[in-house]
């Protein structure tokens, strides 16, 4: 299984984090993967069940190489604690959010990914390309400029 896990603080109540983070419109401010997101299927927001679209870009110095949309399922929705989905029915993400700070305003965001890595190119996008750890950077940029939107 490939994981990953990134994770910050951001000077703001859990719902608040939460709500900015799964409203997956947004999601193009902050990702450097991720450049655009849309519900889909009559989806207005989210909710279990709900899908929607990312299109997604993989750059290597400044260049695009690779562009692709993933169609996504909302499989946990619980406001202001957790926010997941599934891509493509293969990547698993996953965002907790828990209070934090002496007065508990503060949140704590983590975010996870887990897949399994299978066939050629599973072999590829582990052994070569290294994408789990890519994707872990990727995640850690995301989150830290959630943080910098918040709290401006």
């Amino acid at each position: 299984m490939a994981t990953g896990s990134a994770r910050t603080v951001i000077a703001r109540p859990p719902a608040e984090v939460w709500a900015a983070v799964a409203d997956i419109t947004r999601m193009g401010e902050w990702s450097p993967e991720c450049i655009a997101g849309r519900w889909v299927d009559g989806a207005i927001g989210p909710a279990v069940g709900a899908r929607f679209e990312g299109d997604n870009v993989a750059r290597i110095g400044g260049r695009t190489v690779k562009a692709w949309t993933t169609t996504s399922e909302v499989t946990a929705c619980e406001p202001g604690s957790v926010f997941a989905f599934v891509a493509e029915g293969y990547t698993t993400w996953t965002y907790r959010f828990e209070p934090s700070g002496v007065d508990g305003t503060a949140t704590t965001v983590t975010e996870t990914f887990e897949y399994e890595p299978t066939g050629a190119m599973g072999f590829v996008y582990e052994r070569v390309l290294f994408r789990s750890k890519s994707m872990t950077k990727g995640m850690q940029r995301t989150l830290d400029r959630v943080k910098t939107a918040l709290e401006a």
